[in-house]
């Protein structure tokens, strides 16, 4: 499959600014669309590279083209979507994270929702971006939804290898995610340790995901390994928006800043 427009510009701005970050909207969040674009709108001005839409029990039909299409006209990055199962699909969007559970119990979630799914991709012209998916307790939703084996937190080495799986499989991007809010569950974002193990151990780009708040835990993701943080927790109550994108964007930019000096 060749590269698209979205995926080209994730590698061509990887490799011009180092680090990039992503804000996830998650209209379940929010009680009205408008407020939901409005987050996209103001993680977009605080620096956010690409907007995802969607989470592990969204929207779909024509409340999630609605949306769509609010967000799109307010932003001037891609807008991919987050799906959470076969509906969470809008040609209003640039792309989709075409994923694979890579550490599903079901069958479904690994390749039978993709085959359900991608006949209508294909005719949609929506881009797919080839994700490999990997969910690290304690999980939240997605791990509950996903029927996930969670990766133990102390086993850097399961998450590294389930990793190395997915880009031998032919996936272009790996995600790994603790899912939202793992604060809440007594845990916290995705350990360093096992940041490191994935990156050290792909060519991909890579991607963090969960529980990322301040610009602390950006700075910590991104120096232990990670490309691009995936960003949603600390924007969905929809305060300070504008500034804590800004401070998130700012520990992208030190810490590209650093890996393009160590090329």
């Amino acid at each position: 499959m060749k590269i698209g427009k979205v995926e080209r510009y994730i590698n061509e701005t990887l490799d011009t600014k180092g680090a990039m970050m992503f804000s996830l909207i998650d209209p379940m969040d929010y009680e009205k669309p408008e407020a939901a674009a409005d987050v996209a709108s103001e993680s977009v001005r605080g620096g956010a590279d690409l907007v995802l839409i969607g989470g592990s029990m969204g929207v779909q039909g024509k409340a999630l083209d609605d949306i769509t299409a609010m967000i799109k006209e307010k932003i001037d990055v891609p807008l991919v979507l987050f799906p959470g199962n076969i509906a969470t699909i809008t040609t209003q969007a640039d792309a989709i994270y075409f994923m694979s559970l890579l550490n599903s119990r079901n069958p479904y979630w690994i390749t039978q929702a993709q085959m359900q799914a991608a006949p209508v991709i294909k005719s949609s012209r929506l881009e797919a971006l080839p994700v490999g998916y990997i969910v690290i307790s304690p999980g939240g939703t997605v791990g509950w939804v996903g029927d996930a084996n969670l990766v133990p937190r102390e086993k850097p080495g399961i998450a590294a290898a389930l990793a190395i799986a997915g880009e031998f499989m032919g996936n272009r991007i790996i995600v790994t995610d603790t899912g939202s809010n793992p604060q809440l569950q007594g845990s916290g974002p995705v350990p360093k340790s096992i940041i490191r193990a994935v990156k050290a151990n792909i060519e991909v780009p890579y991607i963090v995901a969960g529980g990322i708040r301040t610009a602390a835990d950006a700075l910590e993701a991104y120096s232990n390994g990670a490309d691009i943080l995936q960003v949603g927790t600390a924007f969905e109550d929809g305060k300070e928006v504008y500034k804590r994108a800004a401070a998130i964007s700012k520990s992208a930019k030190e810490a590209g800043a650093k890996k393009r000096l160590d090329r």
